[in-house]
């Protein structure tokens, strides 16, 4: 009967492997780990409503006064599309603005992957020539409004003498203008450009350009 049993215990493994080879059961090979996707750069709206949300846990009054792109070297940018953006609101109850910063990944000086909130200074209104305005009047995003500058007779000429020239974003609402608006700016910094163009935020139409 020892031997009997003995004999079942070998034959039973080799026999269900028959079987499933038969069948076509066999295990399949485990599936290899799909390689991360490498971080890309995101349009202002994106950046802006994920950096909303994070915010109103701050303060829910709280409204928009401005937003900024920033490059990096480890992420390519481009056509309205950028790896960090910083955005800044104001609270009339707290009587406060707070700074909040959003990267699609980590980098030298203090930039973290994902929603931080940043600095808070106080704020008792407009300051100087820009204003808060009414997040609903954000409909239009910076890769739209790329293409519609891009496309005007001036970024036209401008682009041909100077096709390497650094491009970023800036929305505010001026004194001047009726809606918030994407300033598309060439340079480094607004101080240091001599050529940029606002679109229309709400509409996406061509607002004005600056030199």
């Amino acid at each position: 009967m020892k031997a009997l049993f003995s004999l079942r215990a070998v034959l039973t493994p080799a026999i269900l492997a028959l079987l499933l080879a038969a069948c076509g059961g066999a295990p399949p090979a485990a599936k290899k780990k799909e390689a991360e996707k490498p971080p890309e750069p995101v349009t202002g709206l994106k950046a802006f409503f994920l950096m909303y949300s994070s915010a109103r846990t701050w303060a829910a009054d709280l409204t928009p006064l401005s937003c900024t792109s920033m490059g990096l070297k480890e992420v390519a940018s481009g056509e309205g599309k950028y790896p960090v953006w910083t955005c800044t609101f104001v609270s009339d109850t707290r009587r406060q603005s707070k700074t909040f910063m959003y990267a699609v990944v980590s980098a030298d000086g203090g930039i973290n992957k994902g929603i931080f909130g940043r600095n808070e200074e106080n704020y008792s209104g407009p300051r100087g020539n820009t204003a808060p305005f009414p997040m609903q009047a954000l409909k239009k995003d910076t890769d739209e409004a790329y293409k519609t500058a891009l496309a005007h007779k001036d970024a036209v000429a401008y682009v041909a003498k100077n096709p390497d020239k650094p491009v970023f974003f800036l929305l505010e609402k001026t004194k001047e203008l009726q809606n918030p608006a994407w300033r598309v700016v060439w340079g480094t910094s607004v101080s240091m450009s001599n050529f940029s163009i606002y679109i229309d935020a709400s509409t996406g139409d061509y607002v004005k350009t600056m030199r």
